[in-house]
């Protein structure tokens, strides 16, 4: 069977949210369905029509693991429409819309409602094992005295010093770094100054204030609290964010060497994302005019601890693939996961040393041109809902392009653990 052509019908997301240290007023199915029901209602088919929900989330409440069919069935797409969940850390709404491209591409679906999620700040305070054990205790503890025994054994430390779950899910388990440490090995490794980052992060929220201000976040619908409160805008862009006040942030990660701060870092947020994906048999029956569609895509893996450079590793390939140079592609979005990293995958391609000896390329593949990427500001000024975040920078792209009257993209997302996602986009002729 050849190539199918998958086209992006439409998309929308919510509002990304800042994380404020307490539970956001949203749970990650409210945000994923006030963002599918706007969605859906201006589409020309029923919920119903659709031949499956894919949602990509790294961090669903307990309650709510398989969040893509809770999803799907309070959209209403009904009891035979299956709904189902993927997990790639950052990288998780990007992974929705390849694995819809994939059924799509072999006959398996038609018509798929794809994307991302998540609610950071609803990530759970755990208990630490000190304290589960105590708990097995009381459990198995018969008589009075027994109980009393245990009881008295308790500590308030263990009780009052709870493990933070994000802390604990931002933490590579493997080589035992948090995600802001390997954006630190990064900047040792490309020598990216601290300026340089904050530099970058005041170019993102300038972007993103401009892009508001002109009509380019058309695909943002709001979201509504049950107290009947409207959020419109993402809410982590700072109009005034300058070099001089980002220099007075301190060293997160590495607090005595360090350069990379939580003003040149993605936010904590809240958010969601969705895209609807159609054959062409779909877009004919429907009559449907698509945004544009994915041309390929590529995974990669790479050192945990090098985990920024992942773009670098997913979007050569395809650049190979398809005979392009960094110059051909008309705009870039690349997740801003850290100033630093954007910055280092920026470096490593302008390295003959890198290239040659990470790529296996002849030269170094040359330099990206600064103006076509993250045109509208990102994730340093809107934030990073780890779930969403790779279907947020395929449907801007997309939404981009349009604007510029552009033809060609490429979407590159970093993932921790040590991958890379990236998809090559096209705009209808």
């Amino acid at each position: 069977m050849g190539f199918q052509p998958v086209y992006v019908v439409d998309g929308a997301r919510t509002p990304f949210l800042k994380g404020r240290n307490a539970p956001g007023p949203f749970a990650a199915s409210d945000l994923a369905v006030q963002a599918g029901r706007a969605l859906l209602i201006r589409q020309p088919f029923a919920p119903t029509d659709l031949d499956e929900v894919i949602l990509g989330c790294a961090s669903p409440s307990p309650d709510e693991v398989n969040i893509g069919r809770v999803v799907a069935l309070r959209l209403g797409c009904g009891n035979k429409v299956p709904g189902w969940t993927v997990m790639r850390n950052c990288a998780s709404g990007m992974q929705a819309l390849d694995s819809a491209m994939a059924n799509i591409q072999n006959g398996r679906a038609q018509l798929v409602l794809a994307g991302g999620v998540d609610a950071l700040s609803h990530a759970p305070l755990l208990y630490s094992a000190a304290m589960v054990r105590w708990f097995a205790q009381m459990m198995q503890a018969k008589t009075i005295g027994q109980k009393a025994g245990v009881f008295a054994r308790l500590r308030p430390a263990q009780l009052f010093s709870p493990v933070i779950g994000l802390l604990k899910g931002l933490t590579d388990p493997v080589i035992g770094l948090l995600m802001g440490q390997t954006a630190e090995n990064l900047a040792w490794r490309f020598g990216i100054s601290r300026q340089q980052m904050d530099q970058f992060s005041v170019g993102s929220h300038q972007r993103a204030v401009a892009a508001l201000a002109a009509g380019h976040l058309g695909e943002i619908v709001p979201l509504v609290d049950d107290q009947g409160r409207v959020y419109g805008e993402d809410d982590g862009v700072r109009a005034d964010s300058s070099v001089a006040g980002l220099s007075k942030l301190k060293p997160f990660f590495d607090r005595r060497y360090g350069r990379v701060t939580p003003g040149n870092s993605s936010q904590i947020t809240d958010g969601a994302t969705w895209l609807i994906l159609a054959s062409q048999a779909a877009v004919e029956r429907w009559q449907l005019e698509p945004l544009g569609r994915i041309t390929d895509s590529q995974w990669a893996g790479l050192d945990p601890a090098q985990m920024g450079l992942g773009p670098v590793h997913a979007a050569t390939p395809i650049l190979q693939r398809h005979g392009l140079g960094l110059d051909a592609v008309d705009l870039w979005e690349i997740n801003e996961a850290f100033a630093a990293q954007v910055l280092a995958c920026l470096a490593a391609w302008e390295s003959e040393a890198y290239c040659r000896e990470e790529l296996g390329l002849p030269a170094a593949l040359g330099a990206l041109p600064r103006a076509r990427l993250n045109v509208d500001g990102g994730a340093v000024a809107v934030g990073h809902p780890v779930g969403a975040s790779g279907a947020r920078i395929v449907l801007h792209l997309l939404h981009a392009l349009r604007a510029a009257n552009a033809k060609r993209g490429v979407a590159a997302i970093c993932i921790g653990g040590g991958q890379g996602g990236a998809m090559l986009l096209e705009t209808m002729a």
